[in-house]
């Protein structure tokens, strides 16, 4: 905490010791003076007597008063044992003038006595000779300057204690920056026409399907070079008693749950372009309860917004996801090397607005969504050289899939129907779509051939198993080795549903197409990656690296598509192919970053893009 000896602490040791010397020496001849050492060393410090914690004792008050300072975290041992060593010159340099003293006092005593009358010798009652000091009133004295002592460094402030508030010391302050060119490159051979934004869509008005309008749609042919920032900012505090909170901003072009980049120069959402500011949004902000707080053992609470708690990877949870709602984590070594995990919760997906539907008098019923999902595994030391996490979980998704509406006619695009809400709140591509509202033909739509206003929901449920395993090799650590992998199965996967109602993959949004005339149903319910990694897992110092190679099969609807990877393929489902990537670090805070993703459909209409991602980042 205290890098050299500042003048005031070089003061105070110089007048502890004086103060000292002074107090306990009395009368020069009243006291037999010490012996002076042939070479005097500094007291050791924190050195055990007797398997104790107490340093040493010393002759020396002085030196013991310092060993007691360091003791109680008053002062660094390195500091006291240059008080020391001033010390103890100290004394050596009084016992020398005193003694030098006692002889010239000795001199002048004999001459007086050759030269002079002899006077009468005093009786015993005349005569006051001071022998010792009593050990009461050398613990009086050792307080008294003790108590000076802690008055002085409180007033100097150089006592660590009371240098800084103690509420500073309970608060941790945290961040990263990170700059990335982001390129996008398109086949030739993309299907343009055949992918609709569904997320567009859902959170605009809704579509005219019988109209003449095209819908919007992803871009899909035209190549985009970006440059993007991410900027976090967090706090972390101990509240005590095993409680503790945490806040984090970030950057981010809008409030995507799966992204916190901005893309520089992007003009939208009232920020950005022309070198305006850009948005911050609240990241996290959660309270978390603590028993055990050991690595080992554990168990812990977590209310409001935070990190992911599940071990997973980007197939299922994008890396900047964060998770509403409560969370549980629980663990305990059972055996030496071996620490079985649990972690549930429930998380509110999306919750109903209090007016829905705000353009009636009368209101809708609520249609919430919840995740209610559970995890179990183990971590496994199963020697020196190998270690194995696996963990097993079930994601059980509750009402996110689309309900179809009661039959009502819409006269305008402002007339809700009773199951909008059952549409995604924000997705990316690849899952499965099905129209919401069963619109009524009469005379209002020209018995269905005008004002077909439509939104699309999943087009099935998702209960989502998956296993995650990771497999590390360290015999040459810092060098790693590192295998990982998962397989995710959506078991609720409904295939005839989608046959009889999917728009995706097809070349119409119109629900009067008959299922078949404009291309069946392609998509599915299974996902798998595997990873392969080598270098440092943690970049702790310069030139530290890592580079690796993954392969991800994901199906149409094996997992949410808006939760999954934003990143490869441009985030979303229904894709296949390779990342390679490499990082090294240019200090211990900053590194670079190299990432290239190639990726294809895997059934449907052809979509092939490579994403090249350079990335320089720093944190503090």
């Amino acid at each position: 905490m205290f890098s050299q000896t500042t003048p005031s602490r070089r003061r105070a040791g110089l007048w502890l010791s004086s103060s000292i010397l002074l107090s306990a020496g009395l009368a020069v001849d009243a006291v037999e003076p010490a012996p002076v050492p042939a070479d005097p060393q500094p007291a050791a410090l924190g050195e055990p007597q007797g398997g104790g914690l107490l340093p040493n004792p010393s002759q020396n008050v002085t030196i013991n008063l310092i060993n007691r300072l360091v003791q109680h975290g008053i002062l660094p041992k390195t500091e006291a044992q240059e008080l020391i060593k001033q010390a103890e010159a100290d004394t050596a340099l009084a016992n020398a003038q005193a003694q030098a003293l006692q002889g010239t006092v000795a001199q002048v005593a004999a001459a007086q006595a050759a030269t002079q009358v002899a006077e009468p010798v005093p009786s015993a009652e005349d005569a006051l000779r001071v022998t010792y000091v009593p050990e009461t009133v050398k613990r009086q004295l050792r307080e008294e300057v003790r108590e000076e002592v802690m008055a002085r460094a409180r007033k100097e402030k150089w006592a660590a204690p009371n240098a800084v508030p103690s509420w500073v010391s309970s608060i941790r302050l945290f961040g990263d920056v990170r700059t990335r060119f982001d390129g996008s490159y398109f086949s030739e051979g993309n299907d343009v026409a055949a992918f609709p934004d569904f997320n567009a869509i859902n959170t605009g008005a809704p579509y005219d399907v019988s109209g003449t309008l095209l819908p919007p749609h992803l871009n899909v042919d035209q190549d985009r070079d970006r440059l993007r920032l991410r900027v976090r900012f967090g706090v972390e505090a101990i509240l005590g008693d095993g409680f503790s909170a945490g806040v984090r901003l970030a950057t981010g072009a809008n409030n995507t749950p799966v992204s916190v980049n901005q893309s520089m120069g992007l003009a939208g959402q009232t920020q950005g372009g022309n070198f305006s500011k850009y948005a911050i949004w609240l990241d996290r902000g959660f309270l978390k309860y603590e028993l055990g707080g050991m690595p080992t053992r554990n168990l812990a609470v977590t209310l409001g917004r935070f990190d992911n708690p599940f071990f997973a990877t980007d197939m299922v949870w994008d890396d900047d996801l964060g998770f509403d709602g409560l969370a549980l984590q629980a663990k305990y070594e059972v055996r030496d090397g071996v620490v079985p995990f649990l972690t549930a919760g429930a998380f509110p997906v999306f919750n109903t607005d209090f007016n829905f539907a705000s353009n009636r008098t009368t209101k809708f019923e609520s249609s919430d969504k919840w995740l209610y999902a559970a995890q179990i595994g183990t971590d496994w030391k199963i020697n020196k050289d190998f270690s194995l996490k696996l963990g097993t979980a079930y994601y059980h998704f509750d009402n996110v899939e689309g309900q179809f509406s009661n039959p009502y006619t819409p006269v305008n695009a402002l007339d809700a129907g009773n199951t909008d809400n059952t549409r995604p709140s924000f997705a990316q591509k690849g899952n499965s779509y099905m129209p919401l509202r069963r619109i009524v033909p009469n005379a209002l739509n020209n018995f269905g051939t005008t004002n077909q206003y439509q939104y699309f929901g999943l087009g099935t449920p998702f209960q989502e198993f998956a296993v995650t395993g990771r497999l590390d090799f360290s015999r040459f650590d810092p060098f790693h080795v590192t295998l990982t992998g998962e397989y995710v199965k959506n078991l609720a996967y409904d295939g005839d549903r989608l046959e009889r109602h999917a728009v995706n993959n097809r070349a119409s949004l119109s629900d009067n197409a008959a299922p078949g005339t404009v291309g069946a149903f392609a998509g599915g319910d299974n996902a798998w990656n595997v990873n392969f990694k080598v270098g440092s897992p943690a970049l702790e110092k310069r030139w530290d690296w890592n580079v690796g190679v993954g392969y991800r099969y994901v199906e149409s609807d094996a997992v949410v598509d808006g939760f999954s990877d934003s990143a490869f393929g441009l985030g979303g489902t229904n894709l296949k192919g390779y990342t390679f990537y490499g990082v090294v670090a240019l200090s211990p805070r900053v590194n670079f970053g190299l990432r290239w993703m190639t990726s294809r459909e895997v059934a449907g209409p052809p979509l092939k893009v490579d994403i090249l991602q350079v990335d320089l980042g720093g944190k503090f």
